[in-house]
């Protein structure tokens, strides 16, 4: 009997989930403040983690701001000091003769290290110095990423392996370098930037698809643990964006018909939705929604009937004309080297 009973309230806690995720949709829930929260981002140099970091620093939380790229992390910098200058507010406080003068709010800083996630060695060293120069971190965004442009059968088993490498297994040595504490103090965000291509896969990208179906099954199975462990304090955000126009997939293109309803993402916009989602501890955000529609028909419909309709879409040799690209550039670079 007790299993029964047990078993109609795990009914009514499921439809009471059904719930609340859908009032989030009607009803927008209050974002939580990040002010003076350490937050490390990796691949902060360019594209989306430039972006986050601007975010965040709009937000006044101290940005520590991970790299290959020592040049274009310091210009990510730059951004962020202005961004903390221009919303500097002074706060009042009362005079020692009675009066009000105005003394400087809290002032968050910028800290910038290059690190080689590829190497879990700079990992380790890199997080060890952030402890003991910024502190304890209760924000990790898992930002860096590559992409080969090969096809399958073309690609140097190093590209493979580095883009594996950088995608997936760099965030499993991050997390392992800041959850510890973050399980101690019961508090921190972990925030995985995935892809659509993590959900559902194309030709031509196999490494790439890899890479993002094993980060999004690391978050998976990481966002179970924490709750087995009880930690309500520890929050987990996944970020799967359809293709995003930072140049990563530059010639990729969908049928041309198909193309006005369903562009390229702007890298603002879609910062915009996964900050939404961080600041209100969403579990997973999709971008656009019909990404959602799209996992879902891919779990319920046969293969053929998926393949159908990738091939009416044009999604079945998207990445043709990008690999195209990209061959054509390196050959070009090839043929100037060998001058």
């Amino acid at each position: 009997m007790m299993i029964i009973a047990e078993f109609f309230v795990v009914i009514l806690k499921v439809l009471w989930a059904f719930v609340t995720a859908g009032a989030r949709w009607v009803v927008r829930p209050k974002e939580k403040s990040v002010a003076g929260q350490v937050c490390v981002i990796t691949g902060a140099g360019s594209g989306l983690g430039r972006l986050f970091a601007k975010e965040f620093a709009r937000r006044r939380a101290v940005l520590v701001l991970w790299d290959i790229n020592s040049q274009s992390n310091e210009e990510t910098a730059e951004m962020v000091r202005q961004i903390y200058h221009e919303t500097e507010t002074p706060v009042a406080k009362d005079g020692p003769v009675g009066g009000v003068e105005e003394v400087p709010a809290f002032q968050p800083q910028v800290y910038t290290y290059v690190c080689d996630v590829g190497k879990r060695e700079s990992v380790y060293s890199t997080a060890e110095k952030v402890r003991r120069e910024v502190g304890e971190v209760d924000i990790l965004i898992n930002n860096a990423g590559v992409v080969s442009g090969h096809h399958l059968l073309e690609c140097p088993d190093e590209l493979i392996e580095r883009t594996m490498v950088v995608n997936c297994h760099a965030h499993f040595w991050t997390t392992k370098a800041f959850l510890p504490k973050m399980l101690e103090l019961n508090h921190g965000h972990i925030v995985t930037v995935a892809s659509s291509l993590g959900l559902f896969s194309t030709a031509g990208v196999e490494d790439y698809c890899a890479s993002k179906f094993g980060a999004i099954g690391f978050h998976e199975s990481l966002s179970h643990e924490i709750k087995a462990s009880e930690k309500d304090g520890i929050n987990m955000t996944l970020v799967c964006p359809y293709l995003v126009n930072t140049g990563m997939f530059k010639g990729c293109r969908i049928r041309k018909e198909i193309e006005p309803f369903l562009p390229p993402l702007s890298p603002e916009f879609c910062v915009k939705q996964a900050m939404r989602a961080i600041l209100t501890d969403q579990p997973m955000v999709c971008t656009p929604r019909i990404i959602y529609m799209v996992n879902f028909m891919k779990s319920i419909l046969p293969f053929e009937a998926i393949v159908c309709m990738y091939r009416f879409l044009g999604a079945d040799k998207c990445m043709y004309p990008f690999l195209a690209q990209r061959k054509e550039a390196m050959n070009n670079n090839e043929a100037k080297n060998g001058i």
